[in-house]
């Protein structure tokens, strides 16, 4: 190879590997949870296996959730209604449009169905009438 090209090889080369660059790294955690979807985790913090739905989920053993998950992320703009039984049935708590965090320890592996907007169920916890409780604690 003549002088001029070689020269010019060893800077196209560079550029190369620079375009490359460093694998992307997967989503973590909570980044998983695409916006526009509410997700379930069955770990803590995000962690563990996910569900993402964006419509009212009846039954939450079809995906292999129902009394499984300890966290969740709400990235839809909807209040999302958690019920303790599969069909909207028992009682409820809710998680607030855009809200995260790890569920109050008496609602982890405690849900069976979620339904987006809507009336509330009756409340997990005992409170003042008409009142909901935040999943989160």
């Amino acid at each position: 190879m003549g002088k001029k090209l070689h020269l010019l090889a060893l800077p196209l080369a560079a550029a190369a590997v620079t375009a490359l660059g460093a694998p992307a790294h997967a989503a973590t955690g909570y980044d998983r949870c695409q916006d526009g979807y509410y997700c379930m985790f069955s770990g803590l913090d995000g962690t563990g296996d996910i569900i993402q739905i964006k419509t009212d989920t009846p039954d939450l053993a079809a995906l292999g959730m129902a009394d499984r998950a300890k966290s969740d992320w709400n990235r839809t703009d909807s209040w999302i209604h958690l019920y303790s039984e599969a069909g909207y049935g028992g009682c409820s708590a809710v998680t607030q449009p855009r809200d995260k965090g790890n569920f109050f320890v008496s609602f982890r592996d405690f849900f069976d169905s979620v339904r987006f907007d809507g009336a509330n169920g009756p409340s997990c916890f005992a409170t003042f009438k008409g009142s909901v409780s935040d999943s989160h604690g």
